[in-house]
């Protein structure tokens, strides 16, 4: 139980929920700090292959905190590895999942958009408001939004800061899935069951060969690259037992390494 958030092991799954209700779940540089600690032994834990990430009442996250801010709140000490210890994390290629409860709003969509996907309650509101106090979406929203639904669509919410329901979301690419009024995290947990089936070595290595890949020209480029994640797919007891498993006609025992 941390100060700022809970966490919850279940079996290979994490369950991270963010818990400051009283201000919608908006996050200050402390609580920033406690997040990373906990993304930072999740990305080191050899037996977390997946993360959830959900808010505590009715919100997901309002984003920053900006009564802490302008209470005079000590701004310092914000992570590198950015705002929930999760924006500015490149490297990590383990898949989580952002089960969307209530509002996301600012840093709070800037999260969720850090996540590989992104489950909604139909009481789901997605905006990027920062222009609307003087801000921009600097925790990697500015840039994550239009590579996921294209510039026109994303620059018609950023420099609008308009809200997005849940179905809209969807519709525009961004929300994977939009279920009932407190039934996202089981249906985030359903996702997680479906990518624990598969091997972790190979799930680590799709996702870091998508996200790496992005950056080239072109296919031809991407497919060129070299991939960590992918060698160390290919150096695993997974790399053996999957295709042992599929000979055999049973499932596989994924060691994760």
């Amino acid at each position: 139980m941390g100060e700022f958030c809970t966490t919850e092991k279940d079996g290979n799954l994490l369950v991270i929920t963010l818990n400051r209700p009283d201000r919608l779940n908006a996050l200050h540089p402390p609580a920033n700090a406690e997040l990373s600690g906990v993304f930072d032994e999740f990305a080191a834990d050899p037996d977390a292959w997946v993360a959830i990430i959900t808010g505590n009442g009715r919100a997901f996250s309002a984003g920053n905190d900006l009564k802490y801010q302008a209470e005079g709140g000590d701004m310092s000490g914000s992570p590198k590895s950015g705002f929930a210890g999760l924006t500015n994390r490149y490297d990590l290629a383990k898949p989580v999942i952002a089960a969307v409860n209530g509002v996301a709003m600012g840093g709070g969509f800037e999260i969720a958009l850090a996540c590989d996907l992104i489950i909604a309650a139909e009481s789901a509101v997605f905006a990027l408001p920062e222009p609307r106090v003087g801000l921009a979406a600097l925790a990697g929203g500015l840039h994550r939004l239009p590579r996921e639904i294209g510039t026109k669509q994303a620059l018609g919410m950023i420099l609008t800061g308009r809200r997005v329901a849940a179905e809209e979301g969807q519709r525009l690419g961004f929300v994977n899935e939009v279920v009932a009024d407190g039934e996202v995290v089981a249906a985030a947990k359903r996702w997680a069951a479906q990518i624990l089936e598969c091997s972790p070595m190979s799930i680590r290595a799709s996702k870091q060969a998508v996200y790496q890949g992005l950056a080239h020209a072109g296919v031809q480029a991407a497919s060129a690259g070299k991939y960590e994640a992918v060698r160390a797919m290919r150096d695993s007891a997974d790399f053996i037992e999957g295709p042992r498993a599929f000979a055999e006609k049973r499932s596989p025992d994924w060691q994760g390494r």
